[in-house]
């Protein structure tokens, strides 16, 4: 049986009311500013955009793919209506000890309905819009998997980086410090050697969420994916580079990064608000390879003011990541995480904890803000009670204005990692790195006993009042 792939997701959210169609918007300016309007508030339906004018009849787009939970649940074999801390408990188990399947090597697919090489490649067929008014052009990849292998290793990553279509055979790739991907192209540099590279531009979107998370260096994606799944994802190998993609995809290039070889990419506004990357020269892919399936689907996934389509499935999946680092340290009482969608999901993180010691609020903040799910763009990690909902920002703000005090209980950390779409570091260009702040934004351990009463009714008298004046409440 054929994997699930995108389109068995697409009739699954259709079927619950989570997908609306629209015809006729085209790419330089008008699916963009639709797709822009609609994640302004999360929970609106992804939108297919089909009949887009200048290109072949089925050619679409689809975007604003994962800003509901309910689409997010479907993604992850969940029940469309699972609450958000029963996913973010999904992710927290998976991230733990979720199962793996190893992927299958084919040798077909509906990827090769349509098979382009040589002067035949055009990516400009494929409808890509200008997603933002102020973008340098179109970018094929924000929802997408790029594929790339270690050469001393074997390791195959998949990350979900930036591309932007240039022209018919060019693409411009952009990777920040540190990241796998990145990693592995300068190896092949220092070598004098080309790069090998695979975009993959639409799939799962199990395929993409794991692309784009902070899976350990080492392990593979399309493992973790075939857990989600419960199928082993099937492969097969481009014809040039021989890297592995889904063989279900919907669209995927292949070609080579060589040493030096760099077009100006961007500006493209960004998951921290902002046009915080400018535009700079970075690698160019020389594509030799595009293969699609008849009818293809572009997907997006697309930065911008958060709250936006690469924030919100993101912080979800932070916050089981975070949890299940911090009790792999050794933390223990973790009772909720939330990563802020307001800092884009990565610059604001709210750890509650039943503190047990002394100290304890301080070690949680501190390897919250630095373990490998937590540390990438942190700004701010703020520890509470487990009597705060670190989801309800009103709550946190409280437990900050009453139960900090300042002369002790923020540590600013220098020299963490960050990236140059940070506004507020990204025109350093040798240096991408931040200071963050950790708050204890707990009782003070010492006073636990004899720290004010909250002013508010138990749970018990709550139960009691709802049991017999439902009717009245709101």
């Amino acid at each position: 049986m054929a994997n699930k792939d995108l389109r068995n997701w697409l009739e699954e959210i259709e079927a619950i009311g989570e997908l609306k169609t629209i015809r006729g918007a085209e790419t330089g300016e008008e699916i963009g500013g639709i797709v822009d309007l609609y994640m302004r508030d999360m929970g609106t339906p992804a939108v297919m955009f089909d009949e887009v004018p200048g290109f072949p009849q089925g050619h679409r787009v689809l975007a604003n793919i994962l800003t509901s939970v309910p689409r997010i649940n479907v993604a992850v074999g969940l029940k469309p209506d699972a609450s958000i801390n029963q996913l973010i408990g999904w992710w927290r188990d998976y991230m733990r000890d979720g199962p793996t399947e190893e992927p299958m090597a084919v040798n077909g697919g509906p990827l090769l309905e349509n098979v382009m090489e040589g002067d035949k490649v055009d990516i400009t067929s494929i409808p890509t819009p200008v997603w933002h008014e102020h973008d340098g052009g179109p970018f094929i990849g924000t929802a997408c998997m790029v594929v790339t292998k270690d050469p001393d290793t074997g390791w195959v990553n998949y990350g979900a980086y930036r591309v932007q279509s240039h022209d018919a055979k060019t693409a411009g790739l952009m990777m920040s410090p540190g990241k796998h991907g990145r990693l592995t192209m300068e190896k092949y540099h220092q070598r004098g050697e080309p790069c090998p590279v695979a975009v993959v531009a639409g799939m799962h979107p199990a395929l993409f969420m794991l692309a784009g998370l902070e899976v350990p260096y080492g392990k593979s994606e399309y493992e973790a994916a075939g857990g989600i799944l419960k199928e082993p994802i099937e492969i097969f190998n481009m014809p040039k580079t021989g890297l592995p993609v889904p063989a279900n995809a919907e669209i995927a290039f292949e070609g080579y990064i060589h040493p030096d070889d760099m077009v100006q990419e961007g500006p493209l506004g960004e998951w921290t608000g902002y046009y915080a990357g400018g535009s700079r020269p970075e690698p160019a892919i020389r594509i030799e390879t595009l293969m699609h399936r008849d009818n293809p689907i572009l997907v997006g996934a697309i930065p911008a003011v958060p709250p936006n389509d690469n924030t919100f499935y993101l912080g979800l999946y932070r916050c089981g990541a975070v949890w299940s680092q911090l009790e792999a340290a050794g933390i223990p009482e973790i009772k909720g995480v939330w990563a802020h969608e307001a800092g884009g999901s990565r610059f604001w993180l709210t750890v509650s904890i039943k503190q047990m010691y002394g100290g304890h609020a301080k070690q949680a903040g501190l390897i919250a803000s630095q373990c490998h799910a937590g540390a990438y763009a942190n700004r701010w990690t703020i520890v509470v009670d487990d009597d705060i909902d670190p989801s309800n920002i009103n709550d946190v703000i409280w437990a900050m204005s009453t139960r900090v005090d300042l002369r002790e209980d923020i540590d600013i950390i220098d020299g963490c990692w960050s990236t140059h779409l940070d506004p507020m570091c990204y025109d350093d260009e040798t240096d991408r790195r931040n200071s963050r702040a950790v708050i204890d934004a707990c009782r003070p351990f010492k006073r636990k006993d004899t720290f004010p009463i909250v002013a508010r009714s138990s749970k018990e008298l709550d139960e009691r009042i709802r049991a017999k004046w439902a009717d009245d409440l709101p």
